[in-house]
């Protein structure tokens, strides 16, 4: 459904042709198209947007730095998950 959305957009937006790409923007541009799994076109479109400050969008962090020093004990959910630390020797025969 996502391709169809990207398709009718790109129909309906505007189109460059872009001369003198260096091979060092060409291969950084492909490597990060490989890595995040895009089309070239929208690495592109980003890296554009980035340029002329009209990346609105908040950065995606794939991180879990959010989560440091929020660690709380509980011994409610210890007791819950202990049964998950024991070995049913019988199953094991």
């Amino acid at each position: 459904m996502q391709a169809i959305f990207t398709y009718i957009a790109c129909l309906k937006g505007m189109q460059y042709t872009i001369r003198g790409v260096s091979t060092a923007i060409d291969r950084a541009a492909r490597r990060r198209a490989k890595q995040e799994g895009k089309s070239l076109n929208a690495v592109a479109m980003e890296a554009l947007a980035r340029g002329l400050d009209l990346d609105a969008k908040p950065a995606e962090h794939t991180d879990l730095d959010a989560l440091i020093g929020t660690w709380q004990e509980d011994p409610a959910f210890d007791a819950a998950i202990a049964e998950f630390d024991r070995i049913d020797q019988e199953a094991w025969r």
